[in-house]
């Protein structure tokens, strides 16, 4: 075990450069990366998330050795965490804390739980880089809009029956079944119905849903002159603006 004098350690931190990050200057992220290294800025780059931990895809390390990540200085120095997080958690973060600089849209993202985590990352961990199940937290430090969870079963009936491009996917059998459901099915029905509708969704052919997505597009471009769309609708036109079918 090292001697570990009193005081700030500085960290040297890991910047991954995702499409939808913010450019050059514009991110909060690349200036945060520029002060922390020193490394000038590509202004022809996203810069979108500036990491601070232990994962082994984006370690940081301590900035006053040779290659020396935050992991290995703490498992040489494990008296730093205190005996309690010590025996809880070993000398391995359980969380990855993150600045993001954002300018479009994020992919959906499906989380496991703990069990399912760990599972995955014994079977596959080239693909799943660690045991934990990630639950998230954000603070906003600037305005944000974000999706979360699924809706209600008033407003998924609403949807098959205002939006034909829906039921195109989703095929007419669905549609009956959501249509049919009432608050006398109980939940459990209400979630199998979801899912039978959430899997057609996401296992549709590519090229079908490219072909349903440009009538949808087609569609709201002409509502747009007839009316002020919702606020859902201009999100969808937002969405295929960043990401084309």
């Amino acid at each position: 075990m090292e001697e570990v004098n009193g005081g700030l350690i500085k960290l040297i931190c890991c910047v991954k450069k995702s499409d939808w990050g913010r450019i050059g200057r514009e991110s909060t992220v690349a200036r945060l990366y520029y002060r922390n290294t020193g490394i000038n800025i590509d202004q022809n780059q996203p810069y979108a998330e500036f990491w601070m931990g232990t994962h082994e895809s984006g370690p940081s390390y301590v900035g006053d050795t040779e290659n020396l990540t935050l992991k290995e200085w703490i498992e040489r120095n494990p008296s730093v965490l205190g005996e309690t997080v010590l025996n809880k958690w070993g000398t391995d973060f359980p969380f990855l804390f993150k600045v993001l600089s954002v300018a479009k849209a994020l992919s959906i993202q499906a989380h496991p739980d703990k069990d399912l985590a760990t599972s995955l990352h014994k079977e596959q961990p080239s693909a799943y880089k660690d045991d934990n199940h990630k639950p998230e937290m954000a603070l906003a430090l600037t305005e944000f809009e974000a999706l979360c969870g699924f809706i209600s079963l008033e407003e998924l009936k609403l949807i098959v029956q205002t939006v034909p491009e829906i039921v195109e996917l989703v095929g007419t059998a669905r549609t009956e079944q959501v249509l049919e459901l009432n608050e006398d099915d109980g939940k459990e029905k209400g979630k199998l119905v979801l899912q039978s509708v959430f899997t057609e969704l996401m296992s549709a052919n590519k090229d079908v849903v490219a072909e349903v997505i440009a009538k949808l597009i087609s569609r709201l471009h002409v509502k747009n002159q007839a009316r002020e769309l919702t606020e859902k609708e201009q999100v969808v036109l937002r969405l295929e603006k960043q990401y084309p079918a």
